[in-house]
């Protein structure tokens, strides 16, 4: 527990927090590189080069604060980040690293502003969030073993590739010792973990994009290019894409993560999944879960967004899943269509999400909504909902950073 005089301090500084977070973050992670280089192979340099990882931590240093006196507030964030940590094998001697090179950058980046007091309070704030985070990962940890039967990464073997789409290849993923695999919970994700030309090693998240219970894992990837915006083509992509081949082996460590399905109470209350490009894939997973387990009065809307036929990922499989469920009601849309690709039938219409279309396929009904995409559609989608009255816990995302940004 905190005093009332820490928590004082620590609200006192939330103003000056939203004006400087961003800087203080840049710092931070520059800082701790810098000092500590073997903690550099658990961030994406995509998202540092992008600054993608750096507004996330600002936002959520600034939702403590914000939140410090009610922490029960930040219990889905801290869930969130609980689980991509041990996706990624952080353990608590991490912790100290971190602690140590965020009170240096606040000092540095305020300077004469950084008082004893705010250090001694950060310092206090800190111990608390990291004990409570090396609590719930250690729990993560024995979940995993307990029902995956590993922590920690091992050894899988390429059963067989399979395009997805011009731009997405999946991968069917099988242990190499054999052993057979637990079901995952629909939405979860794999990290797997490469080699670099330099000896060091660099991991990436992929969503689960199959039914559980399979005697695989299946990731599809989608190949990630700098399209000429000063910014590297995605080093993890691409040795999928270009150098993993069927039978070759790949580290592999247990599902994790917090976006998973979960059904209505009630059996008639609609599903609705909208998929954007590749964030359709904890979506496939989910949709086979819901169809199989779902009594057959319940309506479910299945909305794929993609670019164009090229890039549209899954076609085949849920054009098979429509004819098998008469409860599933399949749209596609294509943004930018090729030539010929609506008049043959490859898409449903063209545009982007909108409210007549939802009012067309789920009209006024109360329904759970489950979204995952690209940012810019998920802040769309939000807005959607929020201007249709869903309540938030009827809405279920996957989002890199604080979900107050999609507002």
């Amino acid at each position: 527990m905190l005093s009332p005089a820490t928590i004082d301090v620590i609200k006192q500084t939330v103003p000056v927090l939203q004006e400087h977070g961003e800087t203080l973050t840049r710092h931070f992670y520059q800082r701790m590189f810098t000092h500590n280089p073997e903690v550099k192979a658990f961030f994406n340099p995509a998202h540092q080069q992008a600054g993608t990882q750096q507004r996330a931590l600002a936002g959520a240093i600034c939702a403590y604060a914000q939140h410090i006196d009610n922490p029960a507030a930040l219990a889905g964030a801290v869930e969130l980040i609980a689980q991509k940590h041990a996706s990624l094998g952080i353990k608590a001697e991490h912790y100290p690293i971190v602690g140590e090179s965020l009170l240096a950058s606040i000092r540095e980046v305020l300077g004469e502003a950084a008082t004893d007091d705010i250090i001694n309070a950060w310092g206090e704030a800190y111990g608390v969030l990291a004990d409570l985070f090396i609590q719930r990962e250690g729990q993560i940890y024995q979940q995993q073993e307990d029902t995956y039967g590993w922590e920690g990464f091992k050894p899988f073997l390429v059963e067989k590739r399979e395009r997805c789409s011009d731009n997405i290849e999946s991968f069917y993923l099988c242990p190499a010792d054999g052993s057979k695999l637990a079901m995952h919970q629909p939405g979860q994700y794999l990290t797997v973990r490469i080699p670099l030309a330099d000896g060091t090693t660099t991991m990436r998240n992929y969503s689960v994009s199959n039914m559980p219970g399979e005697p695989w894992f299946r990731i599809s990837v989608k190949r990630e290019t700098g399209d000429g915006a000063g910014l590297p083509d995605g080093v993890v992509s691409s040795y999928l894409h270009d150098k993993l081949r069927t039978g070759d082996s790949i580290e592999v460590a247990p599902p994790a993560g917090e976006f998973t399905l979960e059904l209505p109470q009630e059996a008639d209350k609609p599903l609705v999944f909208v998929a954007g490009g590749v964030g359709i894939t904890p979506l496939m997973s989910m949709l086979q879960v819901a169809l199989d387990e779902s009594p057959a009065q319940r309506p479910i809307v299945f909305i794929q967004a993609a670019l164009n036929g090229a890039v549209q990922p899954f076609a085949t499989e849920l054009e098979a899943l429509e004819k098998r469920y008469d409860n599933l009601t399949l749209h596609v849309r294509f943004s930018e269509p090729q030539a010929g690709e609506r008049v043959a039938g490859r898409c449903d219409s063209e545009g982007f999400v909108d409210n007549t279309l939802l009012d067309e396929l789920v009209g006024g009904e109360k329904a759970v909504w489950y979204f995952c995409g690209p940012t810019p559609m998920l802040q769309h989608m939000r807005q959607l909902l929020k201007q249709r009255g869903v309540a938030d816990e009827d809405q279920h995302f996957e989002f890199f950073g604080p979900a107050k940004a999609l507002d």
